[in-house]
C-alpha cells in the first residue's frame, strides 16, 4: 500500500483563470496546471498543483502497507498480516487503481495509476476536459505532461521528483522489508484517534524525511497518516485519513483516503472505485510518451462564392 500516495500543484491565480502552467508531482517543482485557452474555469483550491505528487503519494496509500502490535516490529508484521501478509503483497506483481478525485466544488476528476515492477508508473488525471500524465520507467527516467502549464510538451521530471520516485512507484509501501530499504522505525506509543486507540510509528526514510503511520490497535488497518510536503521550497503539513478498507484478491485496501493541510483549504479526497491485482499491463505505458495532440483549431465557416 504505499502511501500515498500521492499528489496537484497549482497556485491559486488572482484572476481565476489558468493560462499556461506546468506540474504534476507532489512537489511544486515540476510545473503544472495551466490552460491553454484563456477561458474562465471554476475556482481550484490553492495549491492545486501541490497534490499532483501528493496524489501519486495519497494513491501510493491504496496500496500494500504494514502495522502492528507491542513493539515497532510486531507492530509492523500485525499491520502486514491485517493486509493478507507480507509474501501475498510481495507476491503482486502490478496493480491499477481507477477512480474519482476532488478539490472540492467545480474541481473535480478522474484519474488511473498504474504500477509494476520493479518501481515502473503511469498515473494519468483528468481534470475539465485535461489530461495530466506522470510516467516513471523503473530504470532512472520520468515524464511529466501538464497541458495547463506554459509549456504543454513531454517534459523530464525534475530532479526533486526523481528523489522521491522510489517511494511514490514502490506499492509494497515503505513499512515492507523497510530495513532494506534504509527506513527506520520507532514506536512512538498508543494513542486516541476520533475515539479510537491507536499505536503511532515513526518512520524516517533514508532521505531522512520523517513520516508518522498511525494504525488501529485492533484490527491494525492504517487509519492516518501525517508528513510534511514541499511545494515551492515551503514545507507544508500534510495528513491523510484511510478508510472503506475492502478485499481484492486476498489483500485489504483503503478505498477512501481524504487528505489536507491543517489549517489551510489545501483539501482532496480520493475514492478507489476499482482495484485491480496484476492486470495485463503493457510496457510501452512506462516509456516516454509521445507528445501531446494540439488542440483543434475553431472551426470557421467559408465565405459564400458569389
Amino acid at each position: 500500500m504505499k502511501n500515498c500516495f500521492a499528489i496537484l500543484n497549482a497556485a491559486r491565480r488572482p484572476s481565476q483563470r489558468l493560462c499556461l502552467a506546468t506540474h504534476l508531482t507532489e512537489s511544486a517543482s515540476t510545473s503544472r496546471m495551466n490552460r491553454m485557452r484563456d477561458v474562465q474555469i471554476p475556482q481550484l483550491p490553492d495549491g492545486l498543483q501541490i497534490r499532483s505528487k501528493i496524489l501519486f503519494l495519497a494513491l501510493f496509500c491504496f496500496l500494500p502497507i504494514a502495522a502492528g502490535a507491542q513493539t515497532a516490529d510486531e507492530i509492523v508484521k500485525k499491520a502486514l498480516d491485517a493486509r493478507g501478509g507480507a509474501e501475498k503483497i510481495k507476491a503482486v506483481q502490478a496493480e491499477r487503481v481507477t477512480g474519482s478525485i476532488s478539490f472540492g466544488p467545480g474541481a473535480e476528476g478522474v484519474f488511473v495509476v498504474e504500477l509494476k515492477r520493479p518501481h515502473k508508473m503511469h498515473m494519468e488525471i483528468s481534470i475539465d476536459g485535461q489530461k495530466l500524465v506522470r510516467i516513471y520507467d523503473g530504470k532512472g527516467a520520468g515524464w511529466t505532461i501538464n497541458p495547463f502549464a506554459p509549456n504543454r510538451d513531454v517534459q523530464p521530471m525534475s530532479d526533486e521528483d526523481l528523489k522521491s520516485i522510489s517511494d511514490e512507484s514502490d506499492f509494497d509501501g515503505p513499512l515492507v522489508d523497510y530495513k532494506a530499504k534504509g527506513n527506520q522505525i520507532e514506536l512512538m506509543g498508543k494513542e486516541d484517534l476520533d475515539g479510537k486507540p491507536v499505536f503511532r510509528l515513526k518512520l524516517t526514510n533514508k532521505n531522512g524525511d520523517v513520516r508518522f503511520y498511525l494504525f488501529d490497535v485492533s484490527s491494525f488497518f492504517l487509519l492516518k497518516w501525517e508528513g510534511v510536503r514541499k511545494a515551492d521550497n515551503k514545507d507544508i503539513p500534510w495528513e491523510s485519513f484511510f478508510s472503506d478498507y475492502r478485499e481484492v484478491q486476498g489483500l485489504k485496501y483503503a478505498f477512501k483516503i481524504d487528505s489536507g493541510s491543517p489549517g489551510t483549504d489545501l483539501k482532496q479526497s480520493l475514492t478507489a472505485e476499482k482495484i485491480e491485482v496484476d492486470p495485463q499491463i503493457e510496457e510501452s505505458r512506462f516509456a516516454k510518451p509521445a507528445p501531446p495532440e494540439s488542440p483543434a483549431a475553431p472551426a470557421t465557416t467559408p465565405p459564400e462564392n458569389r
